[in-house]
Formats: structure tokens, C-alpha cells, sequence
């Protein structure tokens, strides 16, 4: 059956609803009840609990069976016990979808509870998301399982965001872990980055990483996928969704569990087995999936991958008005395995003419780093990236824009932004700071889709997934 219901449904069932907003029932509902009287959600909602009359002024039912309507999707917000009856009552009223958000099952060592709950599921044809997640969130259609609350009142009495929910965007984030999922949206939102959608499976007893993807790879709305994962359940089938989506639209994994300790967490978490980690990085390099090592890079090569086209190869130019940022760029490309090439004669000729025009400074360095030094003003950029992204030796640009100097001002991000939008070459821009115009410059560059970091390190690894995703699409076939 189609995943679409647990996205997509027409009418929600929320087992355990309350009108105590401290409560996971009470959470859902609200937030559900609020999508539904804003008209982000379309889906008609059903509380479900035996104790009240209404929640939220919304009518409440003791029962599923009460509810007397078609119920696409139920969430389950009750003690793990109570969970196999009911669900039985979902498959009696035809319900084809479930979130379980409860907990106490295989990840604390009851594998027979969840047996008896993946059971029933499978009499029915209940399709089933968790248990122990926090299940769903689609900025498109409202529909938000989340159990935690957007907003927290601190003790001085001051109202603060606490779990932002991201602006709708083409990034989908897909999680084992449920609270780690949500610092991931918490992290999303502050960053500006647009989501498609949230999933958090939890212990995966029926819907798992490979099925999500296989629906992603199709969904139009998607441009790029992040995993946090700490396992699979099936390696073949992974092997064969991560790979037809890749040659789709690009997979960034943060895989834990490298090390023994981290491996028994990841064991004790979701009573899943890591598993060696030299297999999963053979499995993502044979799949094309592109492996983040910490939650910075994961959201740092989501956004490359998002703005800027796959490089066709490792060939990479550092532009920069300042010697030392660059050489730390340079570095840090290295590290990652690009290459940080010498300019070709024709390159170094036209430079050369440049600077004999009084366009770019009489001191400029013509290697690789190309340093404009500090003397060139933003026009300087515009005519040097030119030069640079025509240059068919060059695959990819990291620019360094230091702002501190006295000739750049805010106008170098449509000099910069200009010549890469006119290309199909990615452009990576760093501008190091922490105070505002460093901060200010980084926005503008965002919004005209170049990635901006304040680090050429982090640069460098965004330039990296995309070089990986680029020989991943040339190596298959989609690129030439």
C-alpha cells in the first residue's frame, strides 16, 4: 500500500488526545486541531478519549468505532500495552495507516509486544510508522505528530520558540532518532533552511529507511534527502532505493555508530544492530549516498547540494582578497581529496591583460590560490570569476570575500552571485566572521542560492559533496 495516507490523509484519529497541552496526546491534538482551524490542514481530526466530551472545542469520541466515518490515518498516543487492541479496532474501521509515538517496545527488550502489534498490522493491512518516533511532519499539508511543543514559557515568564517547525522548502529529513530529529528541525529553522518533510520511524516496525526513500525518489517536491541513521533493516534493499534515488536527487546519511561505544548506544536506542562500519561506508560509496561526518557538514551539503549543480569533477579554484584565509581553503580542499589545480596559460594570460587594463591590482597572484589581495574592489570578483568559470580546466570556485577590507561592500554578492548563476559550475562563498555585516553578506548570498559559510573548512567539504555526487552521476551515466 502507498505511503501517501501517513502524508496525505483525509481525516486524523488521535488515540489518547487531551486537552493538557504538557501531555504527548495533548501536544498532537493541539497542534493538529490548530492546523485544521488555520486551513493548513485539510484532513477533518477525531479526538479519541474515553474521558472527554470535547478537546480544543473539537468533539471528542470514546472510540475509533465511534467516530462512524472513514479514518485514513490514526496516531497513538497511549501506554504501550493498550496499543494492540486498538489497533485492532483501526483494521475493523478500515484504517489503513497508523503512527505509534508510544514506547516500550523492542527498544527496552519487549520484541513480543511489537511482534503482536506488527500482527495484527498485517491482518488488517495497516501500514505503520514507529513505534517509539515522533512519526510525521509535512509543512505542505499540516499534518504534525510532533509531541513537542513550538512554543515554552521560560520562568521568567518570557515566551520563547522551542521547537520551531521549518518553513515548507525541497529538503527531506529522515530520522531514526526522534529527539535527535528534533534538534534537526529546531537546527533547520534557525539556519532558514526549507523542509519538505520530517519522518522519524523509530523502531521501524514496518515502515522503514528504504521504503521512505523509494517514496521521496518520486515525490516532486523533493530535491534533496538527509538521513540520521544507525542502521538499516534490510542492506539489499537500501542498497537498491538509495541507489535509484541517487541518480535522482542527491542522499546525505549521517550514519553513527563507528565506534564500539557508539554502536552499543545505537543498540540500546532502538534495539537495532549498527553493524560494521566499514560495510555502510562500502554500501554509501557503491550507492551514492553522500556520508556527512557531523550535524554542521549534514546540513552544510544539504544546502550545496540544494542551491548548486554537481561539479564534473575534482579540478577546484580558491578566489579570495586574502592570503591567509586561502591557503587554510586550500588545505582544507586537499584534505578532502579535491584538487586544488594549477591555472592554465590562457587563464594566467588573461588575468595578465586584466591587470595591464587597471581592472584587477597591479600585485595579484595568478596561482592557485588566485589572491586579488586586499586592493581589489567587488567589481574585481566579477571579473576574475568570469575568467575562472571559463576556464574548462576548473570544475568548481570556493570564493573568500572578506568584507573587512575597505574596497568590498555589500554589492560583491551580485558581483560574486552574478557570473555563478549564469554557469553550470558550483560556487561556494566564505565570508569569516561573527558580528553583522559577516552575517548580512552570508543571508544575501543564501538568498541568491550560492552557499555562504563562515569557514573555508566548511566550505570545502560542501565543495566535496559535490564533486562526490558529480563522479557518482558521470560514473552512472547522467552526467557527462
Amino acid at each position: 500500500m502507498s505511503l501517501r495516507p501517513f502524508f496525505e490523509p483525509s481525516s486524523i484519529a488521535i488515540v489518547g488526545a487531551s486537552p493538557n497541552i504538557t501531555k504527548v496526546g495533548g501536544v498532537v491534538a493541539h497542534t493538529l486541531i490548530t492546523n485544521m482551524e488555520k486551513g493548513i490542514l485539510k484532513a477533518k481530526v477525531y479526538p479519541i478519549n474515553l474521558k472527554y466530551e470535547s478537546i480544543f472545542n473539537t468533539k471528542c469520541y470514546k472510540s475509533l468505532k465511534d467516530v462512524n466515518a472513514p479514518i485514513d490515518l490514526v496516531i497513538f498516543a497511549i501506554p504501550a500495552p493498550a496499543v494492540p487492541e486498538v489497533l485492532e479496532e483501526a483494521g475493523q474501521v478500515g484504517t489503513k495507516a497508523c503512527i505509534i509515538i508510544s514506547s516500550g517496545f523492542k527498544e527496552v527488550g519487549n520484541a513480543d509486544l511489537q511482534n503482536q502489534v506488527v500482527n495484527v498490522a498485517k491482518k488488517y493491512g495497516i501500514r505503520i510508522i514507529g513505534p517509539n518516533c515522533l512519526g510525521v511532519f509535512d509543512p505542505f499539508t499540516g499534518v504534525d505528530s510532533l509531541f513537542l511543543p513550538e512554543f515554552k514559557q521560560l520562568s521568567t515568564g518570557k515566551e520563547v520558540l522551542a521547537t520551531p517547525r521549518p518553513r515548507p522548502g525541497s529538503i527531506v529529513l529522515i530520522s531514526q532518532s526522534g529527539a535527535l530529529g528534533a534538534a534537526l528541525l529546531d537546527y533547520m529553522a534557525g539556519i532558514n533552511l526549507g523542509l519538505r518533510c520530517f519522518v522519524s520511524f523509530g523502531n521501524r516496525a514496518d515502515v522503514d529507511e528504504s521504503e521512505l526513500l523509494e517514496y521521496f525518489m518520486e515525490d516532486r517536491l523533493t530535491k534533496v534527502i538527509l538521513l540520521y541513521l544507525e542502521s538499516v533493516s534490510d542492506g539489499r534493499r537500501f542498497l537498491r532505493a538509495a541507489k535509484n534515488t541517487s541518480l535522482k536527487k542527491p542522499i546525505v546519511a549521517l550514519k553513527v555508530g563507528k565506534s564500539k561505544s557508539g554502536a552499543r548506544g545505537a543498540a540500546s536506542h532502538t534495539g537495532s544492530l549498527a553493524g560494521m562500519d566499514q560495510v555502510y561506508q562500502a554500501a554509501f560509496e557503491e550507492c551514492g549516498v553522500i556520508r556527512a561526518n557531523t550535524i554542521e557538514e549534514l546540513f552544510d551539503m544539504g544546502r550545496a547540494l540544494l542551491y548548486q549543480p554537481p561539479a564534473l569533477g575534482k579540478n577546484v579554484v580558491v578566489l579570495t582578497n586574502a592570503g591567509g584565509p586561502g591557503i587554510l581553503a586550500a588545505d582544507a580542499l586537499e584534505d578532502s581529496g579535491l584538487q586544488v589545480v594549477e591555472l592554465s596559460d590562457r587563464t594566467k594570460q588573461l588575468f595578465q591583460r586584466r591587470v595591464e587594463e587597471g581592472v584587477l591590482p597591479p600585485i595579484m597572484s595568478y596561482a592557485n590560490p588566485v589572491d586579488l589581495t586586499a586592493q581589489v574592489p567587488s567589481d574585481g570578483f566579477r571579473e576574475a570569476l568570469n575568467i575562472l568559470l571559463d576556464d574548462p580546466k576548473v570544475d568548481a570556485i570556493l570564493v573568500i570575500t572578506l568584507h573587512h577590507t575597505p574596497f568590498v561592500m555589500d554589492d560583491i554578492v551580485g558581483k560574486v552571485a552574478g557570473p555563478a548563476f549564469e554557469r553550470s559550475k558550483p560556487v561556494i562563498a566564505v565570508d569569516i566572521g561573527a558580528t553583522e555585516m559577516a552575517q548580512e553578506i552570508r543571508a544575501r548570498f543564501e538568498k541568491f542560492r550560492v552557499p555562504s559559510f563562515n569557514a573555508p573548512e566548511r566550505a570545502a567539504r560542501a565543495l566535496y559533496a559535490l564533486t562526490y555526487y558529480g563522479t557518482f552521476l558521470k560514473e552512472n551515466g547522467v552526467l557527462k
